[in-house]
């Protein structure tokens, strides 16, 4: 594994007050000498991490009211937090790591100097749902991890890992919010864009390719830790209903198949994955508490640290605890089956279920309370601060917390990283129908949408109208259905039927031109009638217009197969 942190600040030094530095101890005992320092208020930052926004041109943050995000030194310096999960986009590596070591600076001017740990959600694909993954920015681009699991390829996927790895560990990202190995198995459920689709052992096998490719051959200062989520497994949710919202808490399990989403976390355990996010959903007709899995004791105790043998970090997923606005809308903690609990009854029963770390919470005060009340001991603060600083020290973030901001704009998105993803891109597109219309000789006069007419031109010649065309392409979304709010609305959820009017237009086209329906398969859409309609049918999870035209004029085979099954009916999904 090749180690590409470099510093362009002073590496610290170990001074007689801060014994901890010394690298020729053993990290536990290094860890120990920094707890035994530490005041229970220190203690109590290492418990939260959350949402922090970086400043314009990599300067620090004054926070962001839309998420209700203070600033960067009021985390750091009046809260003692040091575990943050970047939220946006930069124009520029380099202005992420510029950020990132002001931040570095600001943490080592503490009383304790301890760094900072950077956390994101994915950020090498096309979401745009900022509730589960980032638009790529200026990281190279991959399909989806349903894209990566329609490629079969383990090896890829593992590259993939790696190249990530080293363009996280360029900016100071050094802990992945995925991968996601919930099993797909309720098609209209809103988050399977980021699993590897419903396949246990293939969801198990790529899963555990893509931590190695994360953490490398051997975890520490190159490597990035990875939180595989969502535990015991997020994919079985009433009526596909997601448990961000109070109409989707319920998780059932058709068939009694609890064990089945549970697989794929095994080859998680055995690639040495780190750390461990439990889901919003609440167990519903299992030997479980119905509570939401980050409050369950029988889970993360019962099952996941005793039954499995997982000692590394627990972290809830967002927003477990207290209620919180989001884009304008306030919404209700996630606090599915204790909603009558205070948030600091909540905060009691989370430590007590097991976990380590309250995502997407920034209020230390509350649990400092409850150890001044003593419904919480140092002692238990202990168990789970030893964790978090273990973790902070085998990635060695003591000895060089900062990384060179002249290179990150080198490495971040290079030419050779960009060339992996777009391959990766043309690799995961299926071909689902084809009535002899594909491959597309090159040079026809195309009629497009949904496809920039600069991008098409390159492969034939662009016309106004389907009259004039000799093949169409149109490229589609996947259904889903309005919701109230902004925020609900990045959660394509409801309905797998495409709109009649959709159809209409595709039958239109179809009768005067040969045409190619390209669908982005975020959930598996109903796709009989589009089927019907075109010439061909093709499904991606990310790829961009060269990609696909690539593909459909025979430049890259088609070889993606699909992670998932399509439904004939809505009737048959919700019979199923």
């Amino acid at each position: 594994m090749t180690d590409i942190l470099t510093t362009d600040a002073a590496t610290p030094a170990a001074p007689e007050n801060r014994p901890w530095l010394d690298a020729s101890l053993t990290v536990d005992q290094r860890v120990e000498l920094l707890l035994a320092e530490m005041t229970v208020e220190e203690k109590a930052g290492l418990f939260f991490q959350t949402m922090i926004v970086m400043g314009e041109g990599g300067e620090l943050s004054e926070g962001d009211s839309a998420f209700g995000i203070p600033s960067n030194r009021e985390y750091v310096a009046g809260r003692h937090m040091n575990h943050f999960n970047l939220l946006g986009v930069a124009p520029k590596a380099s202005h992420i790591a510029a950020w990132h070591n002001k931040l570095q600076e600001l943490a080592a001017s503490t009383r304790l100097g301890i760094p900072v740990s950077i956390s994101t959600d994915p950020r090498h694909s096309f979401s745009d749902n900022p509730g589960a993954a980032m638009f790529a920015g200026p990281f190279s681009q991959w399909p989806e991890p349903l894209g990566l699991a329609a490629t079969r390829d383990a090896d890829l996927v593992q590259r993939f890992g790696d190249i990530a790895r080293q363009e996280y560990t360029a900016v100071g990202i050094r802990v992945a919010l995925h991968p996601q190995v919930d099993l797909a198995t309720e098609s209209r459920w809103a988050r399977q864009l980021q699993t590897f689709g419903e396949d246990a052992a293939l969801a198990g096998e790529l899963g555990a390719a893509y931590v190695r490719g994360f953490q490398g051959s051997a975890f520490g200062p190159g490597s990035v830790s990875t939180m595989t989520k969502h535990f015991p497994g997020g994919g079985p949710q009433k009526d596909g209903e997601d448990p961000h919202f109070d109409y989707g808490r319920e998780q059932v399990y058709p068939g009694g198949q609890f064990e089945l989403h549970l697989k794929p976390f095994e080859e998680i355990f055995a690639a040495g994955g780190r750390q461990i996010m439990p889901y919003y959903g609440m167990p519903v007709g299992t030997e479980y508490e119905e509570v939401g899995f980050g409050f369950n004791k029988g889970v993360l105790t019962g099952l996941l640290r005793e039954r499995f043998g997982f000692d590394g970090i627990v972290c809830t997923d967002w927003g477990l605890v207290t209620d919180q606005p989001i884009m304008g809308t306030d919404f209700a903690a996630r606090a599915w089956g204790v909603e009558h609990l205070t948030p600091a009854e909540r905060m009691v029963k989370i430590l007590d279920a097991g976990a380590d770390q309250f995502g997407g919470e920034h209020d230390p005060e509350l649990l400092l309370g409850l150890v001044r009340d003593g419904r919480v001991s140092e002692e238990r603060l202990d168990v789970s601060a030893r964790r978090l600083l273990r973790e902070k020290f085998e990635l060695g973030l003591f000895e060089n917390p900062y990384v060179d901001v002249e290179a990150a704009d080198a490495i971040v998105g290079s030419a050779e990283f960009r060339a992996a993803g777009e391959a990766a891109q043309r690799a995961s597109i299926a071909v689902l129908s084809n009535d002899g219309a594909l491959p597309l000789r090159r040079g026809l006069k195309l009629y497009v949408e949904g496809i920039a007419p600069e991008a098409a031109a390159h492969y034939g010649e662009i016309v106004e109208t389907p009259e004039e065309a000799d093949a169409a392409i149109l490229r589609l979304q996947a259904p889903y259905e309005q919701r109230a709010s902004m925020f609900e609305n990045f959660f394509h959820a409801g309905s797998l039927d495409f709109p009649e009017d959709v159809v209409a237009h595709v039958r239109a086209v179809s009768s005067v031109v040969p045409t190619v329906v390209d669908v982005f398969l975020d959930r598996p859409a109903i796709l009989g009638p589009i089927v019907d309609a075109a010439s061909a049918v093709t499904a991606n999870w990310g790829a961009n217009a060269d990609a696909l035209l690539e593909v459909l004029t025979g430049g890259s085979p088609a070889t993606g197969k699909l992670p998932f099954d399509v439904p004939s009916s809505m009737a048959a999904v919700e019979a199923s």
